[in-house]
């Protein structure tokens, strides 16, 4: 049974007439200690999916318009405020991007670490239970490390405070928000480093949102492509990497730098995503894409499974792109 099941989900900001629609018609499932990327440009809908799992989406302007939300078979758009305290943090936490802002200023690292333990293991709110949080995230001397506050900390370092206050109610699911947005690649790598070494040592599952799909490569098992607030492509990491399928998939690939490219200028996607109340007719990505054909602008292409595991939103997809290209992931 899947930990996380979402089905045909639906989010509107605003209501009647004035309704746009965010998120429509996303299904993604993630399985005990597996790890799920979703992947997309700003705009894609990714955080906005994210933010739904523990109904961390302000109610207005948000209004969850349809489907459902499953966490261990339990709908959380229909459970009441009681049980959603519960699973916020003792099943599911969040690491959001940009820590420095997250993290409240004024206390140490030590205290809100403890908070959140008061909140779901009182009985592990010890200094003890803390300084393991903090070596188990790769601080080092955390004895004084858990004294500081926030802004004597670099980026890094506050991404693992960060982690390790999602972990200290020991949660099934780990939702990892872009969590290596601001940082340098050398911390980018070592992040998503200790990310992996985590779900090993601890089991939980991760649902990972980034832009990055040079990083996917190296943490996930499955991948879902947003683009405009619907999923256009998924598959097992390996498959979709060594070979992308939508136009989408392909030129997100594409425009990742290689080391090994002599090329003067890097690959684009012409234009942007188009913005909430703007979709176009038709396929949402067709006047950005390079295969597109007249019939895609007249009637919206269904997400259709065309091997097992791996569905894709084109009905063109095995016409080659403009130019194909693949990316191998960084540990084959």
């Amino acid at each position: 049974m899947p930990l996380l099941e979402i089905k045909n989900l639906q989010i509107d900001f605003g209501r009647g007439l004035n309704a746009l629609r965010a998120v429509d018609g996303v299904s993604l499932a993630l399985e005990p200690g597996k790890t799920l990327c979703v992947v997309g440009e700003s705009g894609s809908g990714k955080s906005v999916t994210a933010l739904s799992i523990a109904r961390l989406l302000a109610t207005p302007p948000a209004v969850y318009a349809g489907g459902e939300i499953l966490l261990e078979n339990r709908d959380v758009l229909r459970m009441p405020s009681a049980e959603l305290r519960q699973i916020r943090g003792g099943l599911v936490s969040y690491v959001f991007q940009e820590a420095g802002a997250s993290l409240n200023p004024v206390f140490r690292i030590g205290n809100q670490i403890r908070e959140a333990l008061q909140l779901h293991r009182p009985e592990a709110a010890t200094n003890a239970e803390i300084i393991r949080l903090l070596k188990l995230v790769g601080i080092p001397a955390p004895e004084s490390r858990m004294r500081c506050y926030p802004h004597e900390l670099s980026g890094g370092m506050q991404q693992r405070v960060m982690i390790a206050m999602a972990l200290a109610p020991q949660p099934k699911l780990l939702v990892a928000d872009e969590p290596t947005t601001a940082l340098d690649v050398t911390i980018q790598a070592q992040i998503i480093e200790l990310l992996v070494r985590l779900r090993q040592q601890l089991g939980m599952a991760i649902l990972l949102i980034t832009h990055n799909l040079g990083i996917v490569g190296d943490i996930a098992d499955e991948v879902a492509v947003m683009y405009a607030g619907q999923i256009v492509e998924t598959a097992p990491a390996r498959a979709l990497l060594r070979r992308p399928l939508h136009p989408y998939t392909q030129a997100l690939i594409n425009s990742v730098p290689r080391l090994e490219s002599t090329a003067g200028r890097l690959a684009t996607i012409a234009g942007a995503v188009p913005r909430l109340g703007a979709f176009p007719a038709g396929c949402r990505f067709h006047p950005r894409c390079p295969i597109a054909r007249p019939e895609c602008s007249q009637s919206p292409p269904p997400l259709v499974e065309i091997e097992p595991g791996r569905r894709v939103r084109c009905p063109f997809w095995n016409q080659p792109a403009a130019s194909p290209s693949t990316l191998e992931p960084l540990n084959p």
